[in-house]
């Protein structure tokens, strides 16, 4: 398991830093395979953020929690994304068992690119990630699993680009681009 712990305004001291790893083994009992989990603890306004995500072969798991203290935004962030694991395990266990060798989903982001002087939209954030080619299945599940209204992905259907997004009703709708 490969672990990462960073803090924003807050120094990562030896006491949180092996609290957090005392919760990674929830996480890592479920998963035959290596994981990495990236923790971001962060203050900001008298409130303290924990945010968890876990990428486990081509998949990510990702919660986020705010509270008063710092342990306990960890301890609800923690039963978060274990509650997810036990919410999608039979899907999660049917795509581990298919084989597919996808290139993990890692979002990197960038830095913004300056906007136009001129322009009247200024785009303030930019990410980059590998798109995997999957079922809208799959990429619904992914999407519920990051805690998205929508996701971006290769459809391995139509062999196209296609979103997936959360409808006000609650259910989901499909955007396939034609070729």
């Amino acid at each position: 398991m490969e672990l990462t712990v960073r803090g924003k305004n807050l120094e990562i001291t030896d006491a949180l830093h092996s609290y957090v790893e005392k919760h990674t083994g929830k996480i890592q009992r479920y998963f035959d395979k290596p994981i990495k989990i990236n923790v971001l603890l962060r203050i900001s306004n008298l409130t303290k953020t924990c945010e968890v995500t876990v990428f486990v072969d081509g998949v990510i798991l990702r919660g986020v929690e705010k509270s008063d203290d710092m342990y306990k935004s960890i301890d609800l962030v923690f039963d978060k994304v274990e509650r997810q694991i036990h919410k999608y395990k039979t899907r999660l266990a049917k795509r581990f068992k298919e084989k597919h060798t996808f290139s993990p989903a890692f979002i990197q982001e960038k830095e913004p690119a300056p906007a136009a002087q001129d322009s009247e939209f200024e785009i303030v954030k930019t990410k980059h990630f590998n798109i995997s080619p999957m079922s809208p299945e799959e990429a619904i599940l992914q999407m519920n699993l990051l805690g998205h209204n929508f996701f971006m992905f290769f459809n391995s259907d139509t062999d196209a680009m296609a979103v997936v997004y959360r409808r006000d009703d609650g259910k989901y709708g499909l955007i396939d681009a034609n070729k």
